[in-house]
């Protein structure tokens, strides 16, 4: 429902992990094979040999640094650069505007425009739903999807719980909320599981 670019994620994370998974093969195999080992050495020196001689003729000045390590830096800083906007561009697309509505000729003349925060849609279903005991966590958010507000409601029920009739009772919170506003707001339910949900103990009243 987010602005997150899930496409790039995967490509990223993907090669991100392929990348780690060949150097760790690498390093396993150093470690652990001898040949490896001598095939990196005989292959490494004449490397770092030919390294020393671009670093030498690519020198700046007499006695100065090679520009070299001018463009590895420069190669470096697009890196962060687009590291820092791909985390920016984590988790977009939230709003904080439920609803608005500019004053017109019909309404009582006044100039002005209402708008209704989405805080009011969050904090009254999400104050409704901490009241259940078959709950163990709550969270409610809201974001701008294709061009309208719309609000998550995302629950972990207990274990044991009837999944159907949690959706059931969200639904006609979300149907009350929509009376009381006097606005239709598009209602995302999400039933998660997990680790909590299985080792936590059902309260029980006696």
């Amino acid at each position: 429902m987010n602005g997150t670019p899930r496409a790039v994620n995967r490509v990223v994370l993907a090669i991100a992990g392929l990348v780690l998974l060949a150097l760790g093969a690498a390093l396993a195999a150093l470690a652990v094979v001898p040949a490896a080992g001598r095939l990196w050495q005989d292959w490494a020196g004449p490397q770092m040999g030919r390294l020393s001689g671009l670093a030498a003729r690519t020198r700046l000045a007499p006695g100065g640094g090679s520009w070299i390590w001018l463009v590895v830096a420069a190669c470096l800083l697009v890196l962060v650069i687009f590291m820092v906007s791909w985390v920016a561009n984590q988790g977009k697309g939230r709003t904080n505007v439920l609803f608005q509505r500019q004053g017109t000729a019909a309404d009582d003349g006044a100039a002005g425009k209402v708008v209704l925060s989405t805080a009011v849609a969050e904090q009254s279903l999400k104050a409704a739903l901490l009241e259940r005991g078959d709950l163990l966590g709550v969270s409610v958010t809201s974001y701008a999807f294709r061009g309208q507000p719309a609000v998550r409601v995302r629950v972990l029920p207990r274990q044991g719980v009837a999944p159907h009739e949690v959706a059931a009772d969200i639904a006609s919170l979300v149907d009350a909320l929509d009376a009381l506003l006097g606005v239709q707001v598009p209602v995302l339910v999400s039933l998660g599981s997990g680790t909590r949900a299985r080792f936590t103990k059902a309260e029980r009243v006696r």
